[in-house]
């Protein structure tokens, strides 16, 4: 069994390069076998069996989307994992759902068999359902590979990785020699992922508790399968395309130039591989430079610069000898040139995918939406022009670069954004204890309560309310009731992994707070909102607002100048104590407290996770607000069960939903 190793021991960066050389040992022997399961397949083959078998082989690629996000999460567990019996109760719910998920593709790919011999202008159908079994363990074999990678296995991964080169290809040989052609390519690879599916069984603890809850399991694959679906779209759509669009000699001299892709990105995965575990298991400080993602950048750019400087200088007739005298191409553009070429899209593809993954292993990134839509634009674009296959490669070019621009500006801003404010802060906001769920949620009632919106429960639910037993499980469940009532669509966003604290807040500290861009504050606040610039511009009786705004400020001023002010904690949300945080309730209460210069007379409360980004109360854009309105549809028709309460003060556990 496999040991996971302490982010502590030794460096970061000697970290990222120890599993870097393993795995980029194993990559480059796997690229090695891969280039000449190419050769020997496609010189046996012929452009036209090729062109087929490739086309056939990129379908599971683009099912690797569903593979890598179960590896992405059951890497990123097992990495933010102390407990071992904890960790394998968690892979061993992910590995369940992982053969769901692969037996549910290997069916689709049976049903719809007919549409994608057609479309893919395949000899036979029959070559669909060879491939849907290795479909079929091909999701699992993600599950079982993230284990490995997120207990820094790197060795045994590389091992594993190897095995599935050499095993698809002396079963491809094995079956070319025997007559079978194409069918047995397709059925030597699916055969080659089940063989590496069953010498990679970890050995589990029988016992532990699985710490990831549906919901968030939910939310972490999601958030990963997003990101993959972009990833095998940008790097095999062209394939595809070609494929329909070209004629089959052409499609498999495409197919043969592409597989320069296929090495060169399975190279840099090698050291993304190293990276992503590496970077969930640090903390939020040790992040605050550029020298951990600087690392992996300068080695993917330097192998990725050295190989296509290398495939340049190869001439042509050499690729033709290897491959066979019907993948030479005639004209200005040799098999070299194109190859290079498309070398070099590649690696400034591989460079975004470093930035993307180093995000992804701390935080759900938001980039994911924009790669996806970015795919969809790619496709669009080789539709469009594709005269030639240099054509192609060149609009992969342009557009990859434009991508890598927008990922890298946009990484860069967010760093220096986050930054900056934890320099302005000059120190870490101070958390007082660690509180539940429960605690917060009575509190945020407490302020809310006299609203007209819980007029029916005033008296009869006010006890447990203001003088709430935590101990008490009904109580618990009927105030987070009441507070779906009024704010559940609010409630619902805050990412399932906050962890919540009472903190003390100084005038130092105010710096960090801002408030939430909604209704009257927007008007107030111009484009400027944190608390202190918010409450300067209230305290000059900004013109054009409603009158009412300005009075309930003023009230609450009065109540805490003559300290007389009781009410909820103010509710902060934030990624981490160091960083900018937004108040989600209680604006009204800090802005006077910070013009009478009496913050110390109110209580704070601040919700910390690294994945608050997503939530669109701390970070507004326009992906937030998307997921935002999905979860408002998903909700509608759904009430909130609040137990009826009896003249004994007991609370049944069920109640009718006429009390609503």
């Amino acid at each position: 069994m496999l040991t996971r190793l302490s982010p502590s021991e030794g460096g970061l960066k000697e970290k990222i390069l120890s599993g870097s050389i393993v795995l980029l040992s194993g990559s480059s022997f796997v690229a090695a076998v891969n280039l000449a399961y190419n050769v020997i397949v496609a010189h046996f083959l012929g452009p036209n069996g090729f062109g087929n078998a490739n086309a056939l082989l990129t379908l599971l690629t683009l099912i690797s989307a569903v593979t890598l996000s179960f590896q992405m999460i059951a890497t990123k567990i097992v990495a933010k994992q102390s407990n071992n019996a904890n960790r394998d109760a968690a892979y061993k719910d992910l590995q369940r759902a992982g053969w769901i998920c692969g037996i549910s593709v290997a069916l689709g790919l049976i049903l719809f068999q007919g549409q994608i011999s057609q479309y893919l202008d395949l000899p036979n159908k029959s070559l669909v359902v060879m491939l849907a079994l290795g479909a079929a363990f091909y999701v699992p074999l993600g599950c079982r590979r993230g284990y490995i990678q997120g207990a820094f296995g790197f060795r045994k991964l590389a091992k594993n990785m190897v095995l599935e080169g050499v095993a698809r290809l002396l079963g491809s040989l094995l079956m070319v020699w025997l007559g079978f052609d194409v069918a047995g390519v397709v059925l030597a690879n699916s055969l080659a992922i089940a063989v590496s599916y069953a010498a990679i069984a970890p050995k589990l603890l029988s016992h532990g508790a699985n710490p990831l809850s549906f919901a968030l399991a939910y939310r972490e694959v999601s958030h990963a399968a997003l990101f993959f679906a972009g990833q095998v779209l940008i790097n095999n759509c062209d394939i595809v395309l070609v494929k329909h669009f070209f004629s089959p000699r052409e499609a498999g001299i495409y197919a043969a130039i592409a597989m320069v892709g296929r090495v060169i990105f399975s190279c840099s995965s090698a050291i993304v591989n190293s990276m992503f575990p590496v970077v969930a298991s640090t903390k939020a400080e040790d992040r605050k430079s550029f020298s951990l993602i600087g690392t992996a950048l300068l080695l993917v750019l330097s192998m990725g610069v050295v190989m296509a400087v290398a495939l340049r200088l190869i001439p042509s007739s050499v690729w033709a000898s290897l491959f066979g005298s019907g993948f030479l191409i005639v004209g200005p553009y040799g098999f070299s040139q194109l190859l290079s070429l498309y070398a070099i899209s590649t690696i400034v593809y591989c460079l975004s995918v470093v930035v993307m993954t180093y995000e992804m292993s701390y935080k759900i990134a938001n980039t994911n939406w924009f790669q996806l839509i970015f795919s969809v634009v790619l496709i669009g674009g080789i539709c469009k022009y594709h005269s030639s296959l240099r054509q192609v490669i060149l609009v992969q070019l342009i557009l990859l670069t434009a991508f890598l621009f927008v990922i890298g500006t946009l990484f860069v801003l967010e760093n220096r954004r986050s930054a900056t404010i934890a320099t302005d802060a000059h120190r870490k906001l101070r958390l007082s204890r660690r509180i539940t769920e429960d605690e917060v949620i009575a509190g945020f009632l407490q302020s809310e309560f006299d609203k007209p919106a819980y007029a029916k429960y005033g008296e009869t639910l006010r006890p447990i309310v203001f003088s709430p037993d935590f101990d008490d499980e009904i109580q618990c469940r009927t105030r987070r009731a009441l507070l779906t009532l009024n704010h559940g669509a609010l409630w619902n966003e805050l990412p399932h992994d906050t962890q919540w604290f009472e903190v003390e807040i100084q005038a130092a500290d105010l710096d960090q707070l801002r408030v939430f861009p909604r209704a009257h504050w927007v008007l107030t606040a111009r484009g400027r909102y944190q608390i202190k610039a918010v409450a300067k511009r209230i305290d000059r009786r900004t013109s054009g607002l409603n009158d009412s705004f300005f009075l309930k400020i003023s009230r609450i001023r009065e109540a805490i100048a003559s300290e007389a002010f009781v009410t909820g904690p103010v509710i902060l949300i934030g990624t981490d104590e160091s960083g900018p945080l937004t108040i989600l309730d209680g604006n009204h209460r800090l802005v006077a407290g910070v013009l009478e210069q009496k913050t110390e007379n109110l209580k704070f409360v601040c919700g910390l996770s690294t994945n608050m980004t997503q939530c669109c109360w701390y970070k507004t854009n326009v992906f937030n607000l998307v997921r935002y309105g999905s979860n408002l549809l998903r909700a509608l028709g759904t009430y909130p069960e609040i137990p009826v309460v009896c003249n004994s003060g007991d609370f049944p556990k069920k109640a009718s939903r006429s009390v609503l």
